[in-house]
């Protein structure tokens, strides 16, 4: 399958366009500079956010599928600014990749949603799947990022003559040159305690894609998360362990209240179900925990 993938070079994406290629795919990466597309890729120049550049790089080429993988974030999002150049390649950057998929005559079209659409804060001990409430407000400035994931599913969905799929991936953790893991090792991160959290190694969000691409059902939604939520705490102190690192200090979660979005993500419960992914998909985390995946990570 010749594949248009917007985002080769994330935190997903990296892994991704490998998976994608090991498989016998063809992966032509859009990228907003020349130079910029990953090896073994056809290299696309445009930009997400210019639907005219856009169009006009797509001109007279033909693709199968296109997966929207594109964020702004070099790091973790702390404040809600920190999220709003995201939330526009998830309104504006997801209506202008749907016009390239039309224009390139692709049939499929795969999304990067995630678990925060759920919400924010402590979302209980029931365990979410996709028939639970998704997109919808009511956690005050978290709602123009729970529109934003909400916009590109929508949109996805809804788009005439193409099979849609989102992807709503747990927190993810693996990715090389994590800033979270430098600032672990160098001491600097100090953990509240909070509810558990979903997560998904890079490796595992990435397995879960091809399968997505190639199994998935349009207008449908499928959390890719691994089989254990589990507290940050636990996590970050493994991590530590593995890694030759002193523990991560404890400190109190109302610490954290000046910096909104880190409080939420730090302290808040969100625990997701993978069951539909592994009925559907046929996919299951080869990294089941994070401890298995906290292995896999190099020190």
């Amino acid at each position: 399958m010749r594949i248009l993938l917007a985002g080769a070079t994330g935190a997903v994406g990296t892994p991704l366009t490998r998976a994608l290629l090991e498989t016998g795919h063809e992966v032509v990466a859009l990228t907003r500079r020349r130079g910029g597309a990953p090896p073994g890729t056809a290299e696309l120049v445009g930009d997400a956010l210019d639907r005219d550049r856009l169009l006009a790089a797509v001109r007279g080429m033909t693709a199968e599928a296109v997966i929207h993988q594109l964020t702004a974030l070099k790091k973790a999002p702390m404040r809600h600014r920190d999220l709003a150049a995201t939330n526009r390649l998830r309104t504006e950057g997801t209506a202008n990749l749907l016009a390239a998929a039309r224009a390139l005559g692709a049939r499929r079209f795969v999304t990067q949603s995630n678990l925060f659409g759920y919400g924010y804060g402590n979302l209980g001990e029931h365990v979410l799947t996709e028939r639970d409430t998704f997109g919808q407000g009511g956690y005050g400035r978290f709602d123009q990022h729970i529109a934003a994931l909400r916009s590109t599913e929508q949109q996805t969905f809804h788009a005439e003559g193409i099979d849609g799929v989102a992807l709503r991936y747990g927190a993810f953790y693996g990715a090389r040159g994590d800033h979270t893991i430098a600032m672990l090792k160098q001491g600097k991160l100090p953990v509240p305690q909070g509810g558990p959290i979903s997560l998904v190694h890079v490796e595992d969000a990435a397995a879960a894609t091809v399968a997505a691409l190639e199994h998935g059902r349009g207008g449908e939604a499928y959390n890719i998360v691994d089989n254990e939520p589990a507290p940050w705490r636990d996590f970050f102190r493994t991590a530590a362990a593995h890694l030759g690192a002193p523990p991560p200090k404890s400190l109190p979660g109302w610490v954290l209240r000046p910096i909104p979005l880190l409080h939420a993500v730090m302290t808040g419960s969100y625990r997701l179900s993978n069951a539909k992914a592994a009925a559907e998909l046929g996919w299951t985390p080869s990294m089941p925990t994070f401890r298995e995946g906290i292995a896999a990570i190099r020190a």
